[in-house]
């Protein structure tokens, strides 16, 4: 995705580290992980081009679900018997906490930064609101630096904004590690009970459907979380036992059939449930999604074991995180650009909706700045996993095993 010289430079696909389960680690997951996050990216780029304006990806939002499946199952394979002492706790908590939060600062100076240079410089305010104003306020900062932005106490998205959700996933996390502290294996009882009660929550009190973020940010991730818990809790041994005998070829037509026929559905039930209540069936729907590929066990699950695909995957918390940013300041050279006449940003109808973005005069100039902003973000993607991300992570593991 990145380039060949982006391939050369990072270790071989081995080395991804996605969790495991009896031993098992599930890349093909993490490939998927990688798709999901560029799919969320697509989301949130304005353009005019068929592919924006598709009803795919316009309820591409609800693949943020799918990280909250895959986390639940990942953390649950990997941590469900291990939090027995309180030092167990404060490990997992400082690992987690290492995994998102570095990044999400150099996010939130970047930001920060940005409305620094429009204060200073007053033709960069364009005619947007003013500086540090509008979901970039200084109270909304303090909130997203306690990560508490996606519990409820902010009434708008804000500075980042799809970082709602690793705020969301972090007290998750928190809620699963001392459930299972406290209850041990009856933490499965506050499991089904948070995987049948937030949906119903969700479908009484949303006006968005599952379109929620700073409101109920957490009682979404909570959903899918408990639910990809739950299938950890139930198969990941099952599963392990299935990719053995499917080592070896067995019933390679088969699944592959079964992927096949599991992306068309995802694709049908993002296009048509993303503007209505039955997006909120989006985690049950991902978390079939993850049982099937979770066995590797056809044409498609290897195709996503290649090496550009393993790579797109460990950039995913990158691309999540840095998207935002890079679409923006891309907008903010187009409006430069504007005062020349070339249509390439301008006002558009998105999905419906007003929006500034790019192929206002031609969607064939709207697809060309999609693809440039893929490739822009996946690059700068590469630079944050490798000199913030891994650099980051390791540093809080050796902290963690001082505990």
């Amino acid at each position: 995705m990145a380039g060949t010289a982006l391939l050369n430079l990072v270790p071989a696909p081995a080395a991804t580290r996605v969790g495991t389960a009896a031993g098992q680690r599930f890349l093909v997951l993490d490939s998927w992980r990688g798709i999901c996050a560029l799919l969320v990216a697509l989301f949130h780029f304005p353009t005019t081009s068929m592919i924006s304006q598709s009803a795919f990806v316009g309820g591409s939002y609800l693949f943020v679900d799918f990280f909250f499946v895959l986390s639940g199952f990942v953390i649950a394979s990997a941590y469900g018997s291990r939090l027995n002492e309180p030092d167990d706790l404060a490990r997992f908590a400082l690992v987690r906490f290492g995994r998102i939060y570095p990044l999400h600062v150099l996010m939130l100076a970047a930001f920060a930064g940005f409305e620094t240079l429009r204060l200073i410089l007053p033709a960069l305010h364009g005619t947007g609101s003013a500086p540090f104003t509008a979901g970039f306020d200084l109270k909304s900062l303090i909130a997203n630096l306690f990560l508490l932005q996606g519990m409820g106490v902010e009434d708008h998205l804000s500075w980042n904004a799809s970082s709602w959700s690793i705020s969301a996933e972090f007290f998750t996390y928190l809620l699963f590690a001392a459930v299972v502290f406290t209850a041990g294996q009856r933490a499965l009882i506050w499991l089904v009970a948070a995987a049948v009660t937030a949906p119903l929550f969700l479908v009484a009190v949303s006006t968005r459907h599952m379109d929620v973020s700073f409101d109920f940010g957490f009682i979404r991730c909570l959903y899918g979380f408990s639910l990809g818990a739950l299938l950890a809790w139930f198969q990941h041994d099952s599963i392990a036992e299935a990719r053995q005998a499917l080592s070896g070829g067995a019933g390679r037509i088969a699944w592959t059939i079964a992927e096949i026929v599991m992306i068309a559905g995802i694709a049908l039930f993002v296009s048509v449930a993303g503007t209505n209540d039955i997006g909120i069936a989006a985690p049950v729907v991902f978390a079939l999604a993850l049982y099937l590929f979770a066995h590797e066990g056809g044409l498609v699950s290897a195709m996503l074991r290649s090496r550009p695909m393993l790579l797109l995957g460990s950039l995913s918390y990158s691309i999540y995180m840095v998207h935002i940013f890079v679409q923006a300041r891309m907008i903010n050279v187009g409006l430069v650009e504007r005062k020349l006449g070339l249509g390439i940003v301008g006002d558009l109808m998105l999905r419906g909706e007003h929006a500034t973005g790019f192929g206002a005069g031609s969607p064939l100039i709207g697809f060309a700045a999609l693809i440039a902003m893929l490739i822009a973000v996946v690059v700068a993607s590469w630079f944050t996993w490798r000199f913030v991300e891994m650099p980051a992570l390791a540093w809080f593991r050796r902290l963690s095993k001082r505990i």
